[in-house]
């Protein structure tokens, strides 16, 4: 619940002007790793102890479904250019095939779990939105002679986060394909 209510908060930060320049990025970028530490802690410990409830495998999708949502939303250009609509299209596309496959297969009375390049694909969200936020307002940052080029950053983050959710699409649909041949070859 957490995660999902962070999102219209996280929005306000974004649009609003009530924050200085800079401020407002950081704010962003904090609250969305806030959001996003909490859904690992949440996936942690109901694995750990043994949690998982009905509600939990409800909200749990929903929110992970959400993180396409949580992208900045901004009227300056520069977004647009760094993750085009037709990514989060995408990404947003494959969360839902995701969520379908899992759907079906719970039907079918087996389950789909999480894969580890879904996983990784949640790790280089989390770093190609939080770069992306950070790059609305910094093009690069200079720490102590260090040059860290912040939208060179986002721009490669967000690259390759298309690249692994589609390679993860593409995991899921073959294990959720094996485990449906399996089933009917036994039956």
């Amino acid at each position: 619940m957490s995660r999902i209510g962070c999102i219209p908060f996280l929005i306000w930060v974004l649009s609003s002007h009530i924050f200085a320049p800079g401020v407002q990025e950081l704010l962003a970028a904090g609250i969305f790793l806030l959001a996003s530490i909490t859904d690992g802690l949440d996936g942690y410990l109901a694995r750990k102890h043994g949690q998982i409830s009905s509600v939990g495998i409800l909200l749990d999708p929903m929110a992970d479904k959400t993180a396409g949502c949580r992208q900045p939303h901004s009227p300056r250009p520069l977004h647009a250019q760094l993750m085009p609509p037709w990514i989060v299209v995408l990404v947003l596309g494959r969360e839902f095939l995701i969520t379908g496959l899992r759907s079906v297969a719970a039907t079918e009375g087996f389950a789909i779990q999480a894969r580890e390049l879904g996983k990784l694909k949640m790790v280089l969200q989390i770093v190609a939105v939080v770069a992306v936020i950070l790059a609305h307002r910094w093009y690069e940052w200079n720490f102590f002679g260090f040059i860290i080029g912040v939208e060179l950053i986002a721009r490669i983050s967000v690259w390759f986060m298309l690249f692994v959710s589609l390679l993860s699409a593409a995991d899921y649909f073959i294990a959720f394909w094996a485990r449906v041949d399996r089933s009917a070859r036994s039956h």
